[in-house]
């Protein structure tokens, strides 16, 4: 029955996160919440292992998620639940679009699905910010402003920026030397 249910969580987010893999963000922070599969902390762990791992993002964190919640049975699932409904929507469009292809209303729908996939991936970036810098939950339990803020965490940032912006011995670096250095930055320091 859980293989059945990752199928189904996923092929939803499969279906309606327009926009790749960062769009599919908000619809894992509401699966979390839904199913107790994962916590909110455990999602920015999965997106940080997600991220440096080759591959579309969205097809990693359900591989991830449904090898967490069940397996390897799980991983396939989860997957193949991620990229059906592509599959079956890039087949069906294939076909219609060969006999709509100059059709201005097809033009025009596909060009309003920009913002839509514009907000999904903003969204889904706020959410990440929200877990990796900020503590509200002790900032409600404490009530001190100073407690809402991981200062670690935004220097890190700040750090990054700077080196990936403005220092051009580094600004040509692959990135995976910064996901390194930021993964043993966050084991020395105890992020």
């Amino acid at each position: 029955m859980i293989l059945l249910r990752l199928f189904w969580e996923f092929f939803k987010t499969g279906l309606f996160a327009v926009g790749g893999g960062m769009a599919t963000l908000p619809f894992l922070y509401s699966m979390a919440e839904a199913t107790g599969w994962f916590t909110a902390a455990q999602l920015a762990d999965m997106i940080a292992v997600s991220e440096s791992t080759p591959g579309p993002i969205g097809v990693n964190m359900a591989t991830y998620v449904g090898f967490t919640v069940a397996g390897i049975p799980g991983a396939i699932i989860a997957t193949l639940g991620l990229i059906a409904p592509e599959v079956i929507i890039i087949l069906i469009i294939a076909r219609v679009l060969q006999k709509f292809r100059q059709n201005k209303l097809v033009d025009a729908a596909f060009y309003g699905l920009r913002p839509c996939s514009v907000g999904l991936i903003a969204a889904a970036g706020l959410l990440v910010v929200k877990v990796a810098m900020l503590h509200v939950d002790l900032y409600f339990q404490t009530g001190r402003l100073a407690e809402l803020v991981d200062w670690k965490a935004i220097l890190l940032a700040a750090v990054l920026i700077v080196l990936t912006r403005w220092v051009k011995k580094t600004k040509k670096l692959h990135p995976i030397f910064f996901i390194l250095g930021s993964a043993l930055v966050g084991v020395v320091l105890s992020f």
